[in-house]
């Protein structure tokens, strides 16, 4: 797949997250005890050997800078290719709305690129789409698009709003638009697809010089007749993360063994930005259970079906339960949190209790210390 170049653009989305997104975009958003969500849809397409890949940021850029960095831990920093990334632009005051236009002002960069193909895909929806398949199936059928989907049961609503692909007999693309639960199973567009590259440059001129479309999905579904668009099915677990519950259910979801193989193992290790750190410390009166814990920990009290992040501290006689606490927090003796998320570097003082709900987990903010005083 090295005649194929990899954008990550991101959308919108932040304020559904609440104050674990007050200052970095949602596709940084720390995941599964060691890593960002981002890490997903990077190692998914270097372990199918794209070699260049293109990331639109959002507005919060620092974070992603101090991650991303030159693309090291996915062995993308290299001299002719590798990663590259591109800051929003602005008209004075704000950025511009839609991706078009920020892919339109980087035009010299496509350009200038050998690959024939692109692959785009939306950081926060997590699936190991085997790519080679994919791209197969977009070349052999000689698309000029292929948008990739799966059939999707949402009994509880959680995927109401999210794009919805209309699809005829032969897999051909008739239109994209929202779930509504009026079905009992729908075809759930990913937000991923490969194009030629020439009909994604010649997409974006067209749509920035009529100003019909501001996000490249509806120049895309504006030109649907002028070219051929097919679908390629993936029937592997898909996490969409939109929002705060979303979030935290994706989270949880990795205490389930196959989940986690599926998603850690299956199709290539998914890398990240190393952090050396001892191995975790468990004294004699902790008790663990059900619970994935990263290196670099304390823990003295009792953790159940909770994600636990590099070098936290759990004091003797707390109770953390379907919980996600994140790097350098402490839960000192005898706190109580659960159904809760703690950012980074968050503290729950002695003896105090946090306790949220399944539906609406209780969310500490990055630095805050809640206590007595």
């Amino acid at each position: 797949m090295e005649r194929c170049l990899g954008i990550i653009s991101v959308g919108d989305g932040e304020n559904n997250f609440g104050l674990l997104c007050k200052n970095r975009p949602s596709y940084m958003l720390p995941f599964g005890g060691r890593y960002r969500l981002i890490d997903f849809t990077i190692s998914n397409m270097v372990n199918h050997g794209i070699r260049t890949i293109a990331v639109y940021t959002g507005e919060k850029i620092r974070s992603t800078m101090d991650h991303l960095g030159e693309g090291k831990p996915w062995d993308l920093n290299r001299r002719l290719n590798g990663l590259f990334i591109f800051p929003p632009i602005y008209d004075g005051h704000s950025t511009s709305p839609g991706d078009l236009v920020q892919f339109y002002s980087t035009m010299e960069f496509f350009d200038q690129r050998r690959e024939e193909y692109v692959f785009i895909n939306h950081p926060n929806i997590i699936g190991k789409v085997d790519l080679d398949d994919a791209f197969k199936h977009f070349i052999n059928s000689g698309a000029d698009i292929t948008l990739i989907y799966k059939k999707q049961e949402d009994p509880s609503g959680m995927l109401i709003n999210c794009d919805k692909i209309h699809i005829d007999k032969d897999g051909e693309l008739i239109n994209i638009g929202l779930n509504l639960a009026t079905e009992r199973e729908f075809n759930h567009f990913l937000g991923m697809g490969f194009m030629k590259k020439d009909v994604f440059i010649k997409i974006i001129k067209e749509s920035m010089e009529s100003g019909n479309a501001g996000f490249l999905k509806d120049a895309m579904l504006k030109s649907k007749y002028k070219y051929k668009i097919n679908t390629f099915e993936f029937d592997g677990h898909v996490e969409t993360i939109n929002n705060l519950k979303s979030f935290y259910d994706a989270n949880l979801n990795l205490l389930n063994r196959e989940i986690f193989n599926e998603l850690f193992y299956e199709g290539g290790h998914i890398l990240t930005k190393s952090k050396d750190e001892p191995s975790t410390f468990y004294t004699e009166s902790s008790k663990v259970q059900n619970s994935l814990i990263a290196n670099g920990c304390i823990i003295e009290g009792n953790v159940e079906n909770s994600i636990i992040f590099r070098g936290v501290k759990i004091g003797k006689g707390a109770i953390v339960k379907n919980s996600i606490v994140m790097q350098k927090s402490e839960i000192l003796d005898n706190a109580i949190a659960v159904n809760a998320i703690l950012d980074k570097q968050a503290s729950i003082g002695k003896g105090m209790r946090i306790i949220g709900s399944s539906v609406m987990p209780y969310v500490v903010e990055k630095y805050q210390k809640i206590g007595k005083d």
